[in-house]
């Protein structure tokens, strides 16, 4: 069976913590009393939205954002693929993927600086250190809205499977909800398949109140826990939800946080 959880509480900030509190959480993103942090990012840094685009400084907000929260898992999505280099000192040590989106005649969607644009999934170095025998993955969707009247942008998923945990990153169609679905409901099979415990977030573009909406997508074997708006964190049944918590990005982006802490049963 599966669970849902959907958080709508109000904006949480998270402040940059001191040493010793720094100290603390690090202990927490290595496994200390077997605690998963999770971070889902919508940063809008490509340039292509106008109405979400302000430049460099939601990078600054995300590296503050990621050193504070000491996440094991971090995905973002609306990325250039520089960004990596520019998150990497805050997240530490850690397996990477980054895939790009694409364009409608099969070339890389582009930032406006003319970096690749699209997703990326992070994984601290911490659970990631038994990666024998897997690779990362990452593709597009058969299921893609192609008409003109959309943001010309074709979806992609990217994920790092692992013994000690597997993670996946995507950015779901925002022009039409049965794209979406079909495109989360391929993802979820793929992550069915994983390792466990698995993880999967991104912004889905789907609501629960739609039709359809997220609850056609969930999975047995899996919870889902929401911001209250499109972004996602599916987690496997044998992680159990200890906090979730929506965090205020200062209006350097149009999405906000999503910070979800689990325990392993």
């Amino acid at each position: 069976m599966h669970r849902v959880i959907i958080v709508l509480t109000a904006f949480a900030l998270l402040v940059v913590p001191s040493a010793a509190a720094t100290g603390a959480a690090t202990g927490a993103a290595t496994g200390v009393e077997g605690t998963i942090s999770l971070l889902q990012l919508n940063i809008c840094h490509g340039g292509m939205n106008k109405g979400c685009y302000h430049g460099d400084a939601v990078l600054t907000k995300a590296t503050e954002v990621i050193r504070a929260s000491r996440p094991q898992v971090l995905s973002v999505n609306e990325a250039c693929a520089g960004d990596v280099d520019r998150l990497r000192p805050a997240m530490g040590p850690a397996r990477i993927a980054f895939v790009a989106a694409r364009n409608l005649d099969g070339t890389p969607t582009k930032c406006r600086d003319g970096q690749q644009y699209g997703n990326i999934v992070m994984v601290a170095a911490s659970v990631a250190a038994d990666v024998a025998g897997t690779a990362e993955e990452s593709g597009m969707y058969d299921a893609q809205y192609r008409a003109l009247d959309g943001h010309l942008e074709l979806r992609s998923w990217a994920c790092l499977p692992a013994p000690a945990l597997s993670a996946c990153t995507t950015h779901l169609s925002s022009d039409d909800a049965p794209t979406a679905l079909a495109q989360c409901q391929d993802l979820m099979r793929r992550a069915a398949r994983y390792p466990r415990p698995a993880a999967v977030l991104g912004d889905f573009n789907l609501h629960d109140a739609g039709s359809p909406g997220m609850s056609d997508c969930d999975p047995a074997g899996f919870t889902r826990r929401g911001d209250g708006g499109v972004q996602y964190a599916y987690t496997s049944d044998d992680l159990v939800p200890a906090t979730v918590t929506k965090i205020d990005m200062a209006g350097t982006t149009d999405h906000p946080g999503l910070l979800v802490t689990l325990t392993r049963h």
